[in-house]
C-alpha cells in the first residue's frame, strides 16, 4: 500500500526501514522523521506521518512481541512512545492555535 504519494513510499519499505533501525538498537524512540532520512527522503506535504506514526506503533509492537523482551519492557517502551506521539500533537494543535491568534490580532490592529 501507498503510504507516501509525494515520495512514492510504501508501508512495506517503512516497516523495512523500522526494523533496521530496531536492529541497530531495539529500543530507540523512532518518529517518522528519523525513518525518512533512513530513507534518505524528506516530508514534503507531511500530511502521512500520523500514518507513519501509526505504522512505527505497530511494527516496533511486532518486533517486540517476536524478541526475547519482556512483557514489562515492551509495554513501558510502548507507553512512552504513545505519551511522545500524543505530546507531539498537542503541540502542533497548540502552534496552530497560537498562529491563529497572532494573525487574529494582527488583522484586528
Amino acid at each position: 500500500m501507498l503510504v507516501c504519494s509525494c515520495n512514492f513510499i510504501t508501508e512495506k519499505e517503512i516497516e523495512q526501514t523500522i526494523v533496521e533501525l530496531l536492529d541497530e538498537d531495539c529500543w530507540q524512540l523512532i518518529v517518522p522523521a528519523k525513518v525518512y532520512h533512513r530513507m534518505a527522503k524528506r516530508g514534503r506535504c507531511c500530511g502521512c506521518f500520523p500514518n507513519v506514526a501509526d505504522i512505527i506503533v505497530r511494527t516496533t509492537e511486532a518486533y517486540h512481541k517476536n524478541s526475547d523482551s519482556t512483557e514489562a519492557e515492551i509495554c513501558d517502551f510502548l507507553s512512552r512512545l504513545k505519551e511522545f506521539h500524543q505530546k507531539n500533537r498537542r503541540a502542533d494543535i497548540e502552534r496552530r492555535q497560537k498562529g491563529y491568534r497572532t494573525a487574529e490580532r494582527s488583522s484586528v490592529s
